[in-house]
């Protein structure tokens, strides 16, 4: 993007190119011109050379509206490279106080980057609920469970739609944004749904999945936000292996104002 802001600009000033428009339709490509009693003068680019013409051949009003469309032209790609610079400065600014520990980071204008909290997540079956141990394969029974996260809201809440964060991941993993629901029992709210694979004890995964920008920003260090504002309820950010069962989550809490 920055490099087209650079040469839209480039031959928007090159020579301070301009259209010197004349009454019969045609036009000199000039540097510059200067209206005199009864004639103009102007430096032509084609000729390399100064230049004059009755004043009457020439269409003045058409050729000020053409300079000063260019001259707004150039103005706006300036103010829109300075914009570009200010947010990549800012960005530049943000990733350094990314922590270099793995995990989330929110981030909202006016505080300190904070990180969330990384859940204990569990396993729950139809008989027993079990911890899921960070990183580590999951117990191997064939049928169906969910992952939940103890109580019913997460103690970390944003203010906005469309919040902001940093992910840093532990590995080259999957990684995306889930919403959470409550779970049918107990007062907890579940990340996923697995269904184990018997034999090939492959596990399935099903979990609502919200759509998310995405942007590398340095190793393994990610900024994310939302594509659609959120609506109220609760979220987790999970990061996980596809089939194995090995899924980590940060969960927070979103409320739109009334």
């Amino acid at each position: 993007m920055r490099w087209i802001l650079i040469a839209l600009i480039s031959m928007l000033a090159f020579g301070a190119s301009a259209r010197l428009f004349l009454k019969d339709g045609t036009y000199h490509a000039v540097s510059e011109y200067k209206v005199l009693s009864d004639r103009v003068r102007f430096y032509s680019l084609e000729r390399s050379d100064w230049e004059e013409i009755p004043i009457e051949l020439v269409d003045l009003v058409k050729t000020k509206g053409a300079v000063e469309t260019r001259d707004a032209e150039l103005a706006a790609g300036k103010k829109a490279e300075a914009e570009e610079d200010a947010a990549e400065k800012t960005m530049r600014k943000e990733i350094r106080s990314v922590p270099a520990e793995a995990g989330v980071y929110y981030l909202t204008e006016g505080t300190p980057m904070r990180a969330l909290k990384q859940a204990e997540l569990k396993i729950v079956t139809d008989k027993k609920r079990q911890i899921l141990k960070l990183l580590t394969p999951i117990p191997i029974l064939a049928g169906k469970s969910h992952v939940e996260i103890d109580g019913l809201k997460s103690p970390f809440t944003v203010g906005e739609d469309r919040p902001e964060f940093y992910f840093r991941l532990a590995a080259e993993e999957r990684f995306g944004l889930v919403r959470c629901v409550a779970a049918p029992k107990g007062a907890g709210r579940i990340v996923e749904r697995w269904e184990i694979v018997p034999v090939v004890k492959e596990v399935m995964v099903q979990h609502e999945e919200v759509k998310i920008f995405r942007k590398q920003v340095g190793e393994g260090l990610y900024k994310v936000w939302p594509m659609e504002p959120l609506t109220s309820g609760e979220y987790a950010w999970i990061e996980f292996t596809e089939g194995k069962g090995n899924t980590q989550a940060w969960d927070f809490s979103f409320q739109a104002k009334k």
